[in-house]
């Protein structure tokens, strides 16, 4: 037990050093000497050049030829991801406040994160009694859900069949799809009509719509989906789902002409 809680003492001291580093870096204007980063962090030396390899190797930092070091793209990289999940949030919201509004029932947006959906905003009411636990920053596989299966819609058929063999298409529910072809054949459908469904395949008793959201390059950015039991559903969201996904897109920039 003590040797795990030095080793997890070891790591927070690791990450904060790496952030002091980051730090300094961020307040200088040009490229940092070693020198420099060790007199303006009080470590010795040798522990910031350790960590400066680590970090030059995920790109956090990067090393100029003089020995110097500044800020790496990662960093930029990164910067730009949560900005462009903040924005989507924040554009988003009134216009699922007010399809909440109108529906009654849960509205969801999510974005993609590699083999998964995530949920980044949600409205709910107190006459939701859906149980299922995806709130803001929950996660799902992305062929369990409505909003995961549009982004696997847009997918190429070969980037489908990597995810299938990557995931081996795990089961939830009686009703999830765990086959290949089970699965082509809902995104077929999924391309077709712009809409994407989760029939009790996360959850019994929850069923899912979900359209999706462009930016102004077109490119799929986010789903919008209505979540509620399985008595409550509507087929007749799907007309203001789609309506009110279109809102954002175009609040994003998206223009229809610009598609391909």
């Amino acid at each position: 037990m003590m040797a795990e809680q030095q080793a997890e003492k070891g790591s927070i001291q690791v990450i904060e050093r790496m952030m002091s580093l980051l730090d300094v870096l961020a307040d200088m204007p040009g490229p940092v000497s070693l020198k420099i980063l060790a007199q303006r962090t009080g470590l010795h030396p040798s522990t910031v050049h350790r960590i400066l390899v680590v970090m030059t190797g995920a790109a956090l930092v990067e090393r100029h030829d003089a020995g110097t070091y500044t800020l790496g793209i990662r960093l930029l990289e990164l910067g730009n991801i949560v900005k462009s999940r903040i924005n989507i949030r924040q554009v988003a919201l009134p216009y699922m406040q007010q399809l909440h509004e109108l529906i009654g029932e849960a509205v969801n947006l999510g974005i993609r994160h590699e083999d998964e959906i995530i949920y980044v905003e949600r409205t709910s009411s107190g006459c939701s009694l859906v149980r299922v636990v995806y709130l803001v920053g929950g996660r799902a596989p992305l062929h369990l859900t409505s909003l995961g299966k549009l982004f696997l819609a847009a997918d190429g058929l070969a980037d489908v069949r990597a995810y299938a063999k990557r995931t081996s298409l795990p089961g939830k529910t009686p009703h999830s799809l765990t086959r290949l072809d089970a699965l082509e054949r809902e995104l077929d459908k999924i391309r077709h009509h712009e809409l994407a469904y989760d029939n009790e395949e996360a959850e019994i008793g929850l069923r899912c719509i979900a359209a999706p959201v462009r930016n102004d390059e077109g490119r799929l950015v986010a789903g919008l989906s209505i979540s509620a039991p399985r008595d409550r559903h509507n087929p007749d969201w799907a007309t203001p789902l789609k309506a009110t996904a279109s809102q954002i897109s175009r609040a994003l920039g998206y223009r229809q002409q610009l598609r391909k």
